[in-house]
C-alpha cells in the first residue's frame, strides 16, 4: 500500500497528462467498445487470428459495414490497446481486446453499464446533490429502480439481472453448505429477486420450506419460477415495501437469508429492515447477511468495481445506499440489537455474517 502510494505520488507529469486525456475521453474509448463488441468486429478479428489478422476492407466486406464507420473505430480501439494492426494493415485482438470480447465478468459489466446507466449517469451531479436517484428518469416514472425491474424493457432487464446474479450466484453454492449444516426447516429469503436462490435451496434439500419476502412485482416472478419448478408446496412469499414506516416479517424463520440486499438501502434503512427482522427472531434464528464489503476485498480492481457500483446506486437504484465496508455493518448490526455469531469469507469476493440476539 505505502509503496502504491509512493508510485502514485513519483507519477511522471507527462503520464499523469496521458491519464487524464484519457478519463476526458473515457466515454469514447467505451462506446468504441460496445459498438466493436455488439456489431461483431471483436469476434471476426479474433476467428482470423491464425491467418495473421484481417483488413480493414476484409471486415467491411464480411461484414457489410463502411470501411469509414469501421476505420474510425478499430483507430480508437488501435489507441487504446483494443486492437493492434501490423506492417500489412491486418487487425489482431490485443489481451485487453481479448478481455473486452470474451470474459464474462467484463461483458456482465459493461452490458450493465451501456444498457443500464450509461443515460443514468449523466444526471450524477443533480443526484448528489439532492441524494435521489436524478438518473432513474432515463429508465422509468419510478422512485427507485426496483419498483420498476419488473417492467424494464427485456434488455435491460436481462443486462442488470445478470450483472446482479454474477456477483450472488456464484457464492450459492458454498453458502448452501453453510445454510444446511444448520438443519433449518424454514427459512425466509429476504430480497428473492428470481427466486434463484430458493430454487437452489429447495432442490438441494427435500423437506425446506421458502418464505419470499419482496416487492410485489418481483416476488411474483419468484414464485411463478418456483411454481414452474414444481416446488409450489414448499415455496410461498409475502409482499413487502422495506421503504414503508414500519415494516413487518412474521415469525418462524430459522434462518433469514440476504444476500447482497442491504447494500440497496442507506445506513438509516438498513438498521430499520434489522430492527424488523430482529423483532420476529428467536434465541435460535440466525441471520445471516452476505455482502461483497470494499474493506475485504483482496484485489484493487474488485474494490474499483465496488465503488463503481456505488455511483451506480447513487445515480439511478435509490440516491442513497452504495457498497459499503464491513466496519459499517457491523456497527449497524450492533446498534440493531444483533450479535456477529461468525464472520465467513465466501468465494474470492463475498463475506458472510452470521448474526444472532445480543
Amino acid at each position: 500500500m505505502l509503496n502504491d502510494a509512493k508510485s502514485k505520488k513519483n507519477k511522471r507529469a507527462v503520464d499523469a497528462l496521458q491519464e487524464a486525456q484519457r478519463i476526458a475521453f473515457a466515454p469514447f474509448v467505451f462506446q468504441t467498445s460496445v459498438a466493436l463488441k455488439r456489431m461483431g468486429v471483436l469476434d471476426l478479428i479474433f476467428e482470423n487470428r491464425s491467418k495473421g489478422g484481417i483488413s480493414l476492407q476484409g471486415i467491411s466486406e464480411q461484414l457489410k459495414i463502411s470501411e469509414y464507420g469501421l476505420g474510425v473505430l478499430l483507430e480508437m480501439a488501435e489507441s487504446s490497446d483494443i486492437v493492434e494492426k501490423d506492417e500489412n494493415e491486418k487487425f489482431e485482438l490485443t489481451k485487453i481486446g481479448y478481455f473486452l470480447n470474451f470474459d464474462k465478468a467484463i461483458n456482465v459489466n459493461l452490458n450493465f453499464t451501456n444498457d443500464v446507466c450509461y443515460q443514468g449517469l449523466f444526471h450524477l451531479q443533480d443526484a448528489v446533490k439532492e441524494e435521489k436517484p436524478s438518473g432513474l428518469k432515463e429508465l422509468g416514472d419510478w422512485k427507485t429502480v426496483y419498483e420498476g425491474l419488473s417492467q424494464l424493457p427485456e434488455n435491460i432487464q436481462k443486462s442488470w439481472f445478470a450483472f446482479d446474479h454474477h456477483y450472488s450466484d456464484e457464492i450459492f453454492d458454498e453458502a448452501l453448505k453453510i445454510v444446511f449444516d444448520k438443519h433449518p426447516k424454514t427459512i425466509f429469503d429476504i430480497g428473492g429477486n428470481t427466486g434463484k436462490f430458493a430454487l437452489k435451496c429447495l432442490n438441494y434439500n427435500s423437506e425446506v420450506e421458502i418464505k419470499i419476502f419482496d416487492l410485489p412485482g418481483q416476488l411474483q416472478k419468484a414464485l411463478k419460477n418456483i411454481e414452474t419448478n414444481g416446488f409450489g408446496d414448499r415455496g410461498s412469499g409475502f409482499e413487502i415495501d422495506w421503504l414503508s414506516e414500519n415494516p413487518q416479517i412474521i415469525e418462524g424463520a430459522d434462518i433469514i437469508w440476504m444476500s447482497q440486499f442491504l447494500d440497496c438501502f442507506s445506513e438509516q434503512e438498513i438498521l430499520k429492515i434489522l430492527k424488523s427482522c430482529a423483532a420476529s427472531m428467536d434465541s435460535s434464528t440466525e441471520l445471516l447477511i452476505t455482502e461483497t464489503f470494499t474493506d475485504r476485498q483482496e484485489f484493487a480492481n474488485a474494490k474499483f468495481i465496488l465503488e463503481a457500483t456505488s455511483l451506480y446506486f447513487t445515480a439511478i437504484a435509490n440516491g442513497n445506499s452504495k457498497m459499503y465496508p464491513a466496519t459499517v455493518f457491523e456497527r449497524i448490526i450492533d446498534d440493531a440489537g444483533l450479535k456477529i455469531k461468525d464472520d465467513i469469507s465466501i468465494g474470492e469476493y463475498h463475506t458472510m455474517l452470521v448474526c444472532k440476539l445480543k
